[in-house]
């Protein structure tokens, strides 16, 4: 019997969340996704340091002053890894734009289509390429106006039904519900820890999105994403993408037990609902502390490590 890696790949596709070239060597994934997280965490690999030294001397060919350089420098490093990664799966590679620009519509916009551009350049088409936007109305809004540029995008720190529906509303390419760390809210929140699978609330927050788009036929992929342990995995089995980490996946592959297919597509099609507005979407927002206050804290916390792999950089220009 395959192992349950294995057997989640018949029904899934697996996409790794890592920027490490061994892993991906190791667990075949079908995609791969970054963030300035694991961005910062690559940049102290010593594989790293030539792909950091071919940003800085780019950055200082493009531009002469300090904080221009920085951002050459910053979104060529950002490519130059999902080049990398790129050469390692045979599909898609999440590339996720600055954090601090979350609630700004038009600078998301023009940063997409930079990196669109830079993967151009290095020889990768965007039919290869996710632009990673955080789930604010202003996220979803500019993800709108690119995926009609054909721009695909990947709305990410999603936390609330309402924000999964603007998301496919907006005809968003993919989006990316964070299992772990609505369950790290409830846990702090209502003090309970020996939560299982079962009762898991990112798992079923991710199952309700899962039906929602399958009741109502968007075609907007739903990516589970930031997992705990390997039940909140077996939980969302014949979700559309799930991205796990190497260390989760390293776990999967030492289980042999049959994996059992946990979502399926429903049999009724629903009618689609009159389009959120704004004003619902933020009132919706309002009424969830758990997603208001898991999105704000992940971009805040995308935004230091930007700010942290920016003084490497800051370092390494002069």
């Amino acid at each position: 019997m395959t192992n349950q890696l294995e057997q989640l790949k018949t029904m899934t596709k697996v996409v790794a969340d890592t920027g490490d070239f061994t892993a991906l060597e190791a667990f075949s994934p079908e995609d791969a996704t970054t963030n300035p997280s694991l961005i910062l965490k690559a940049m102290a690999l010593p594989e790293y340091q030539e792909t950091i030294q071919e940003a800085v001397d780019y950055a200082k060919s493009k531009a002469n002053d300090p904080q221009k350089r920085l951002v050459e420098a910053s979104d060529y490093l950002s490519v130059l890894i999902g080049c990398k990664l790129l050469s390692l799966v045979p599909g898609r590679v999440s590339t996720e734009v600055d954090a601090r620009l979350s609630y700004d519509v038009t600078a998301t916009v023009e940063k997409a289509r930079k990196i669109i551009a830079l993967y151009d350049a290095k020889g990768f088409t965007k039919s290869r390429i996710l632009i990673k936007i955080a789930s604010t109305w202003e996220g979803i809004k500019a993800a709108e106006i690119l995926e009609k540029e054909g721009i695909n995008c990947n709305l990410t720190l999603l936390f609330s039904f309402a924000q999964a529906r603007a998301a496919a509303e907006a005809g968003v390419f993919l989006i990316s519900p964070f299992v772990g760390r609505i369950l790290d809210w409830f846990k702090k929140s209502t003090g309970k820890q020996d939560y299982t699978s079962e009762d898991d609330p990112g798992v079923e927050s991710v199952s309700k999105i899962f039906d929602y788009y399958k009741q109502h036929q968007y075609s907007t992929i739903v990516m589970g994403a930031s997992f705990r342990n390997i039940g909140e995995i077996t939980a969302l089995a014949g979700c559309d993408r799930l991205t796990i980490s190497p260390d989760l996946m390293a776990e999967l592959t030492q289980i042999e037990g049959t994996l059992e297919r946990k979502l399926f597509e429903p049999e009724q099609i629903l009618d689609r609902p009159i389009v959120m507005t704004e004003q619902k979407f933020r009132w919706q927002m309002n009424e969830d502390a758990m997603a208001t206050e898991k999105t704000a804290e992940g971009i805040r916390n995308f935004a230091k490590d930007q700010v942290k792999f920016e003084q490497i950089l800051v370092n390494r220009l002069g």
